[in-house]
Formats: C-alpha cells, sequence, structure tokens
C-alpha cells in the first residue's frame, strides 16, 4: 500500500502543529518528567536525583494511606457525579418548561459554578462551623440535632461534597439545557399521540437521545473529582484522621510537606493510570450505547 495512503498527505500535519506543540509542552512533557522522576528519589533541594527504580511504587503499594486515600477518592467521585447529573437533568427539565424568569433561574442555579472555589468554601467553612454555623441552625430549626460536619471523620466527607455538588450543578445544568432543545419536538408529538405518558417519554426519548452529553459529562466530572483539592484543603486539610484525604491530597502531603518527590510522582502516575481507564470505559461505554441509539 502506498505510504501515503497510511499516514495522509504530508501538509495535514502542518494544520495539527498549532494544537500539538501545545499539548506537547504543558501535557506530554510535564507527564513525562513526572514518570521519570517516580523512579527517583528526591526531596527539591538536593540537586543529585537518585534512581530508586520501582521503590517508590512498592512503598505506595505497602502504604495503608495509600489505600484509605483511593477508598476515599472513589467514595468522593462516586458522591459527586451522581448528584450532579441526577441533579442537573432534574434541574435542566424543570428549566426547560416555559416558566416565567427563566433566564433569572439559569442565571442564579450557574452563579455557583463561576465563583472561585476558594471563596465558596470559606464561605461553607463558616456555615458548617458546629456552634455558630447556619448549617446546624437549620437543622435545629426543624427539629434535629446538629452535626459536627468538618470537626467529626464521620460527616467531613459528606460536608465536602455538599460544597462541590452544590457549585457543580449549575454547569451540568447547562449542558442538559443545550442537549434538551436540541432534541426535535416532533418525537414528543408523536410519542403522544401515541398514548405515551410524561414518565414514558422520558425513559424512551429524552434519556437516550441526552446520554452523549450524559457520558461527557460523567468523563468531566469523575477527573474534576479525582482532581478536587481546594474545598479539600480550605475546608478539612484531608481530616479529621484522614476521612477526606484523597489521592491528589495525598500526593500534595507528600511533595509539599514531607518533601518526598518520588513518592509524591509515583501517586501522581496510579492517577493518570486510573483517569485513562475511567476515559477509556467510558468512551468504550458511550460509543456502543450512541451506535445502539
Amino acid at each position: 500500500m502506498n505510504w501515503r495512503k497510511k499516514l495522509g498527505e504530508p501538509q495535514a500535519y502542518l494544520y495539527c502543529l498549532p494544537a500539538l506543540v501545545p499539548y506537547t509542552i504543558f501535557w506530554l512533557a510535564p507527564m513525562g518528567y513526572v514518570m521519570y522522576l517516580s523512579f527517583m528519589e528526591w526531596d527539591f533541594i538536593n540537586p543529585v536525583k537518585e534512581f530508586v527504580g520501582i521503590e517508590n511504587y512498592v512503598k505506595l503499594f505497602q502504604d495503608q494511606k495509600f489505600y484509605k486515600a483511593l477508598r476515599v477518592s472513589l467514595l468522593f467521585a462516586l458522591g459527586n457525579v451522581i448528584p450532579c447529573l441526577a441533579g442537573g437533568l432534574l434541574l435542566a427539565l424543570l428549566l426547560h418548561s416555559r416558566i416565567k424568569g427563566l433566564a433569572i433561574y439559569r442565571t442564579l442555579i450557574f452563579l455557583p459554578w463561576v465563583t472561585p472555589m476558594v471563596a465558596v468554601s470559606i464561605v461553607w467553612a463558616w456555615i458548617f462551623e458546629p456552634r455558630v454555623g447556619l448549617a446546624n441552625a437549620v437543622l435545629e430549626f426543624f427539629g434535629f440535632a446538629g452535626l459536627e460536619w468538618t470537626h467529626s471523620s464521620k460527616t467531613a466527607l459528606l460536608a465536602v461534597l455538599i460544597v462541590t455538588v452544590w457549585k457543580g450543578l449549575g454547569w451540568t445544568m447547562v449542558f442538559y439545557l443545550v442537549a434538551l432543545q436540541n432534541i426535535p419536538e416532533h418525537l414528543y408529538e408523536a410519542a403522544m399521540l401515541e398514548g405515551a405518558n410524561k414518565f414514558q417519554q422520558l425513559i424512551k426519548i429524552t434519556l437516550p437521545l441526552v446520554s452523549p452529553t450524559t457520558f461527557f459529562l460523567f468523563l468531566i466530572t469523575t477527573i474534576d473529582s479525582v482532581q478536587a483539592y481546594d474545598q479539600i484543603n480550605v475546608l478539612t486539610q484531608g481530616g479529621p484522621a484522614g476521612a477526606t484525604r484523597t489521592l491528589l491530597y495525598l500526593y500534595y502531603e507528600s511533595a509539599f510537606q514531607r518533601f518526598e518527590v518520588g513518592e509524591a510522582s509515583s501517586v501522581a502516575v496510579v492517577m493518570i493510570v486510573i483517569l485513562a481507564i475511567i476515559s477509556s470505559l467510558s468512551m468504550y461505554v458511550s460509543r456502543r450505547r450512541i451506535h445502539y441509539v
């Protein structure tokens, strides 16, 4: 077979350069350097890096902190992705209907997303304060006992999730609103003529046709969940007792508190592998689902 047919026209690669150059500089090169550091022992100060092979990975997989951080990261991802997607779709369905003040509602719901996470977390830290915070005041008003929130290992992760979901709902809602607006109205009209009720229309028409958006949001929200840091640092600093220490926060502690760059780099590589697996599975399921639909 002609090499041009295999590789395409050489000129076509020139059009990829504007995207490939920054991608290589800001993504591939740093990723390769992190993989290189994961086989080294280095403390940021000593100019000499000592090659230790897979010792950093062996220590990491023997450390119980790693497995606890992995479990917290998975719980955090599930606790963030499911409510964000379900809540965003529900809000989009409500706002997709012709109601008065639609633009105002959209703006109010989307505002948390454009607010910096650090500022949001500082406000929520006051809300979750056990003695004078607004959260316990609301609970006690309705007759429930107040919680320790970020001061207890039992509720700290829940508190961080509330902040994260509250901030992300507006973002997922906007994507679902666009997806709903792109569904042809005649499909619903035909379903109504066939006697389908609202629930049947939702199951048979709406959910299948917004599934590409759902898979996209699932992937991006999962990646954001694994990379969550600001709200954890402000609200709990990974505590109490490691209850909110995710893999990324474990990386931060290893690199910038204990200055064990090799160990921190091995954590980063594991995170990259996990995200690559999740992305690959999501793309595989998405393609099969879209083909089926």
